[in-house]
């Protein structure tokens, strides 16, 4: 089937971006076709470019987005966040019940520091190649866009609210680190989209924040695929929270309004083998030209029927009530 007319088709990358093209596909480094199960690989954002064949082209997006004063002012407030200390860990240990732990996670939904939290115990698939993580707990936490500003995509405004969303992201996982530390009990705070050694969709999936889109991004009934995340690695006991299911695979496969939506066609219609396992897939080197030169792109999760305000509860609603009667038949 023909993807509907696109405004921003036909795109091609500026010969600055394509002379920064690495010999490796993207793709290939993500394992798309493995038919074995393997950790992954870092492929973007990682804490060093050196360290990856993309980072020239991570480099070319810090270059471009310079060119916005308004990026450099964003940039400059997270990394005041980033840098400020965390408190030492408390002599003493607090002594409590898992349920407890989690339950502890409300205050922060409750005082708007992020939307959504969950609580995952740490499996070693979750973990980039050539890293360790020795805690047995990841903590997920989401903040929510402006949706009125995502939904400007792929303007220099929906840039800017993923930059703020990434800065409330780091911010929560900071000060769920140090109250878990005030406890006494260590606890790491990771933050987006530079995550280091944690892949973090994998464990947001695990812990109920919803299901893969089609577009590559979590969807969720309450954001639809409209937040970010970050994350908190310890060892306190807290319970994890269940993965949920609300038929969104389904609604994907029959969906079309992000593959007609993303300019350089990086969505398919079905689902991929990447490194063992069947699921949707975003064509990296397809996708990245296009956001680099737009500050990030964003029209995919703007553009999801489930990100726009109130209509995510609706459609899980509705296939709520389809489940049931399909079962009662």
């Amino acid at each position: 089937m023909m993807p509907k007319p696109n405004p921003y088709r036909p795109f091609r990358p500026d010969s600055d971006q394509v002379s920064c093209q690495p010999a490796i596909s993207g793709n290939q480094i993500n394992g798309l076709g493995e038919p074995e199960p393997r950790n992954p690989s870092m492929v973007y954002w990682a804490p060093e470019p050196g360290d990856i064949p993309h980072g020239t082209l991570q480099l070319y997006f810090y270059r471009r987005s310079a060119n916005e004063p308004a990026f450099g002012s964003r940039r400059a407030e997270r990394q005041q966040i980033l840098d400020a200390p965390l408190p030492d860990v408390a002599v003493e240990a607090i002594s409590r019940s898992s349920k407890e732990w989690t339950r502890g996670l409300d205050h922060f939904v409750q005082s708007s520091i992020c939307e959504m939290t969950g609580v995952a115990e740490m499996r070693p698939e979750w973990v980039f190649e050539g890293h360790g993580i020795p805690q047995s707990r990841v903590i997920v936490l989401g903040v929510q866009h402006d949706y009125v500003e995502i939904s400007t995509a792929p303007e220099t405004r929906a840039g800017l609210e993923v930059m703020a969303q990434y800065a409330r992201a780091a911010l929560a996982a900071k000060s769920v680190a140090g109250w878990i530390r005030e406890q006494g009990w260590e606890a790491e705070a990771v933050t987006g989209p530079m995550t280091g050694a944690l892949a973090l969709i994998p464990p947001a999936l695990a812990c109920g924040f919803g299901e893969l889109g089609k577009h590559g991004s979590i969807i969720n009934p309450e954001l639809g695929a409209s937040f970010r995340l970050s994350a908190v690695l310890t060892d306190a006991p807290f319970e994890p929270t269940p993965a949920r299911e609300h038929g969104i695979d389904a609604f994907c496969q029959n969906c079309r309004i992000c593959e007609d939506a993303c300019p350089p066609e990086a969505l398919s219609a079905d689902k991929q083998m990447v490194r063992g396992a069947r699921k949707w897939y975003v064509d990296f080197d397809k996708c990245l030209p296009f956001f680099n030169q737009t500050h990030g792109c964003a029209i995919c999760i703007a553009q999801c029927p489930w990100s726009r305000p109130g209509v995510g509860i609706s459609l899980a609603a509705k296939l709520a009530r389809r489940k049931e009667r399909a079962a009662a038949e």
